[in-house]
């Protein structure tokens, strides 16, 4: 990432994989600070704006709640580093315990498929074991 480098409001997007409507919406509520202008007025972001819309787009696919990520960029703001770590390690918590449920799930959807490839090679009769696991 070239520090010097400026995006545009389409290249943010482009690269973060939210809508320019999405971004001036963060912006509204003070998720992300208001970039600078170019000119004709058109938003000007920098490598650090990137960085940082990079991070909250991270938490909020990680199903952080907005409420949440607005107290931890208040905190980041205000180098409150100890209440940062706080709302940083609970949601590494979460995210831990979501991660082991879809990995129980996904070990019932190999199971499932495993059980279905050996219907399809005859090496069992349909029916046969398909909800041992449910």
């Amino acid at each position: 990432m070239d520090k010097d480098r400026t995006y545009n409001i389409a290249d943010i997007a482009e690269q973060t994989g939210l809508s320019p409507d999405t971004l001036r919406y963060y912006e509204k509520i003070g998720l992300i600070k208001p970039p600078e202008r170019g000119y004709s007025g058109q938003r000007k972001y920098s490598s650090a704006d990137l960085g940082k819309i990079v991070f909250v787009t991270h938490l909020r696919n990680t199903r952080m709640p907005l409420k949440k990520v607005q107290d931890y960029i208040d905190a980041y703001n205000e180098q409150d580093e100890e209440q940062c770590y706080s709302l940083l390690d609970e949601h590494r918590q979460s995210v831990e315990a979501e991660i082991a449920e879809w990995s129980a799930t996904l070990d019932l959807i190999k199971y499932k498929l495993e059980h279905f490839q050996e219907v399809k090679d005859g090496k069992l009769s349909k029916g046969e074991d398909q909800y041992e696991h449910e």
